[in-house]
């Protein structure tokens, strides 16, 4: 079991992840659970600060403080492209034939014996690169 702190009126304090105290919400209360909320510190202060910031940036170009002027115009880059090849190459491939032939095998039979049945089984043969051929 664990130590409850509580404030004077016997209600549980609970801390932020900051450590500092939330405060609780008496009107919110149903037996005795609290609703607590945080305590927030005004959101609008990274807003006045982007406001200053603009304010600041303008007033300088305004009151002349700031002066940019253009010497020299711009412009894209010329890209040429001119002709080109593309590699050629020579490829040897393997030469491969797919067929069948026929071969007698051994196969079962409903009854108790077996007897031999022909049938088709695929062949593979593959013929090497000739290496010596320019």
């Amino acid at each position: 079991m664990t130590n409850i702190e509580t404030d004077a009126a016997g209600r549980p304090i609970a801390y932020d992840s900051a450590g500092r105290p939330i405060v609780a919400d008496t009107a919110s209360t149903y037996g005795e659970r609290t609703a607590v909320r945080e305590r927030t510190g005004g959101g609008m202060g990274w807003l006045l600060a982007l406001v200053l910031i603009v304010a600041l940036v303008v007033a300088a170009f305004a009151f002349k403080l700031v002066n940019i002027d253009q010497l020299t115009s711009g412009s894209a880059p010329k890209v040429a492209v001119e002709g080109g090849s593309l590699p050629t190459f020579k490829v040897d491939t393997a030469t491969v034939d797919v067929g069948t032939k026929k071969t007698e095998i051994t196969t079962p039979t409903v009854s108790v014996g077996t007897k031999t049945t022909g049938i088709d089984v695929p062949t593979v043969s593959v013929e090497k690169a000739d290496a010596t051929k320019n």
